[in-house]
């Protein structure tokens, strides 16, 4: 099986020769999403005394670390050139399933059901784009629509409440300082990052979202690999389904309503690039957290919720504006 002989996120053999300082360096001055976010912090520890205390910060984490799971499922998919719009409908049927097909009455059934509803959708999208040549986007389009139907229909607008007692154990249970959410998230991420970076599977990924008829040619199993990063990807939704009612203590009709916005201006704010082929998981990660500072901050300082999403809304818009600026200076240095 053939492998790729370039890997986007290793280092450039310069950086090598110039050390490990000019190295890091070189890689800051190109982690323009962090620096929003160091600037985000500075402006909330300035704005209000209530943003840096330990149970906001706790608050920030909690909020942030189910979408942050989303989000790399998110991340996956963009990788190979697509786009999926039904993440957050397939949140919310996962969690009202897990919730109240078996009663909610055993924590690991309902983590069953839920990574079982995630792997179906992801099977069904999988095939349709890899195998039937269909758009991502119409593909996942129909499937945002199916899965919020199935949820209103199943609750019927009511929320559903699990059964079991320790249902919302893993929300409530932290390490140390550190709610146990964070640390999923974040092993999530670790796990996703070793994927990409690490074996040839992400390799395939990188090469899909580059050119796929580069990738056919060198002997790479695109269909195969398409089918599998949606498969995984659904995976990870299915879960974040369970984990948000448990945080929730209840699955509501709602329940991940709009995260395929915030995912997808994580993503590219983070760094990826929606044709493919681009994107670091640790862009992903800061990308999330700058959407959970941003709203946490407007919450503090009370502003409406209307201009919240006009918030959200302007900052996808200087995500892409950013991006774009981003992928013409790399073009034109490496011309």
């Amino acid at each position: 099986m053939t492998d790729i002989a370039t890997h986007p996120t290793r280092p450039q053999p310069r950086a090598d020769r110039e050390g490990p300082g000019s190295a890091f360096l070189g890689w800051l001055s190109g982690q323009y999403a962090l620096g929003i976010l160091v600037v985000l912090l500075v402006i909330a520890g300035l704005s209000t005394s209530a943003f840096f205390t330990p149970r906001n910060l706790t608050n920030v984490i909690l909020q942030v670390s189910v979408v942050g799971i989303v989000a790399l499922a998110q991340f996956l998919v963009v990788l190979t050139g697509g786009i999926d719009i039904s993440v957050g409908s397939v949140v919310g049927l996962s969690g009202v399933l897990a919730a109240g097909l078996f009663g909610g009455e055993n924590v690991l059934v309902a983590i069953l059901v839920a990574l079982a509803v995630g792997l179906l959708v992801g099977v069904i999208n999988g095939y349709l784009v890899a195998f039937r040549g269909l758009e991502a986007f119409i593909v996942t389009l129909g499937m945002m629509a199916l899965a919020r139907g199935l949820v209103y229909a199943q609750t019927e607008g009511v929320p559903v409440s699990p059964g079991a007692e320790n249902f919302r154990v893993i929300a409530t249970t932290a390490v140390g300082p550190v709610p146990l959410l964070g640390i999923i998230w974040i092993a999530i991420a670790v796990g996703i990052w070793f994927l990409v970076s690490r074996t040839v599977f992400g390799r395939r990924v990188y090469a899909l979202g580059s050119s796929r008829q580069a990738a056919e040619a060198s002997g790479i199993p695109v269909r195969s690999t398409t089918l599998w990063v949606y498969m995984i990807a659904g995976l990870l939704v299915g879960f974040a389904g369970f984990l948000l009612a448990s945080r929730v203590g209840s699955a509501t009709p709602t329940g991940g309503l709009n995260y395929e916005l915030d995912t997808i201006a994580a993503v590219v704010i983070g760094g990826a690039s929606l044709v493919g082929g681009r994107g670091r998981v640790f862009g992903t990660v800061v990308g999330v957290l700058i959407f959970g500072v941003i709203s946490n901050l407007l919450v503090l300082l009370n502003v409406s919720t209307f201009l919240q999403d006009a918030f959200r809304g302007g900052l996808i818009l200087v995500a892409v504006l950013l991006t774009t600026i981003q992928l013409r200076a790399r073009k034109r240095a490496a011309a």
